[in-house]
């Protein structure tokens, strides 16, 4: 995690603490992440269990999602069969906002502004809402993770932007705080 933390420094002052992060990362996440480097020769910065969604999310160093993820998704198929969990990756960026658009993926996220401890996303389309919230709230619960671990926010809501644009308070998605 050494030689990571001084590829991704930089003057943005964006990126998360990387002493506590590796501090917060426990016996399972790093052998987890050990086996990702073993199993697919790329680089993951950081892990997550997550036991509420049964499920590990891996924060895969720019550049090397493909890699990690493999051919036809192979190397995610193999990494869910050997955890025994369901398996997901997302490509780190040193800019906050494109990170965040990469936790939405594939949804198409047009907007993410932060204010005040809080961050706002919108998606192009109101079809793009259901993807960037996920089957039984996955998705967006993911985000919700990643941004407080990495940024210490919490994410406001998901709207869709109409074709002006602008957003729609009727595909407004509010995000439950209960996690």
């Amino acid at each position: 995690m050494q030689e990571n933390r001084e590829e991704l420094s930089s003057d943005h002052g964006m990126l998360p603490d990387w002493d506590v992060l590796e501090r917060s990362l426990g016996f399972k996440e790093r052998r987890y992440i050990e086996e990702l480097r073993i199993l697919t020769r790329s680089t993951a910065l950081d892990c997550i269990i997550d036991d509420r969604y049964d499920r590990i999310i891996y924060i895969i160093k720019k550049g090397c999602m493909g890699l990690a993820i493999g051919k036809n998704g192979e190397n995610i198929r193999r990494l869910s069969n050997i955890f025994g969990k369901r398996v997901e990756m997302v490509e780190y960026d040193e800019n906050r906002e494109i990170f965040v658009e990469n936790m939405f993926k594939p949804a198409d996220v047009v907007k993410v502004s932060f204010s005040e401890g809080t961050v706002r996303i919108v998606v192009r389309e109101k079809e793009h809402l259901g993807l960037a919230i996920g089957r039984n709230g996955t998705t967006v619960e993911k985000a919700k993770l990643l941004v407080m671990r990495f940024f210490g926010c919490e994410i406001e809501e998901v709207t869709a932007a109409d074709n002006t644009g602008e957003s729609t308070v009727s595909a407004s998605v509010a995000v439950s705080k209960d996690y």
